[in-house]
């Protein structure tokens, strides 16, 4: 985690990275490896389990930031770690158009190059973590019945809430940094966190027998 290296190492890795130090690059991706794995679990599509590690996505991931590291400033110059974002979900967009193709959930529906993804693929996400639990074989008619009537209730939220939710909840971002990939005021990401926690309890509570089986 990047909590290993304090403020300065922090600051004077990036002024290295800026003047195009691949060895602090690496450096700074080996302290956010976790986090960068969290966002990748989280926003795979699962019929690329077993076929795609999110090891091999990292590396990959990795190897873009190094051939992007002159653009950093450009693309991403308040916050490091969210510029590693970036690059990791539009390498993971690449990843999903390979092997997925045409029925890609997000191969050319990208909301912007700044790493987004479409509500539908958040809505699919959200899902699927959130009915995790239900793993047992006489679950899954059950599980598939609830994942149709969950897509529709988060389908009803509005797109940037989700995705605050899915951000600050799923990816576990910070709300300062939620704030600066969505490209909102700290103020804005933090009263859609809470209003989205509202709405997502009202969407459970919504569907029959949800809560009781969390």
């Amino acid at each position: 985690m990047s909590s290993s290296l304090s403020p300065e190492e922090i600051d004077s890795l990036v002024d290295r990275v800026i003047h195009g130090d691949h060895e602090a690059l690496g450096i700074l991706f080996e302290s956010h490896r976790q986090r960068l794995w969290r966002i990748i679990n989280f926003r795979l599509d699962q019929r690329l389990l077993g076929r795609v590690d999110a090891d091999d996505i990292l590396q990959e991931s990795y190897l873009a930031a190094g051939k992007r590291i002159e653009h950093f400033l450009h693309d991403s110059p308040e916050s490091f770690f969210i510029w590693l974002r970036l690059i990791v979900n539009q390498t993971m967009i690449d990843v999903h158009r390979r092997h997925l193709g045409t029925q890609a959930r997000d191969a050319s529906r990208e909301r912007r190059v700044g790493g987004g993804w479409t509500p539908e693929s958040t809505s699919f996400s959200l899902s699927h973590h959130l009915l995790g639990h239900m793993t047992s074989p006489t679950q899954a008619a059950l599980r598939a019945e609830l994942s149709q009537q969950l897509n529709i209730a988060l389908e009803s939220m509005g797109d940037l809430d989700r995705e605050v939710l899915a951000l600050r909840h799923f990816e576990e971002l910070t709300n300062s940094e939620t704030a600066k990939a969505l490209d909102i005021s700290e103020q804005a990401a933090s009263l859609r966190y809470v209003r989205a926690l509202g709405r997502l309890r009202k969407i459970l509570e919504a569907i029959p027998g949800f809560m009781d089986r969390s």
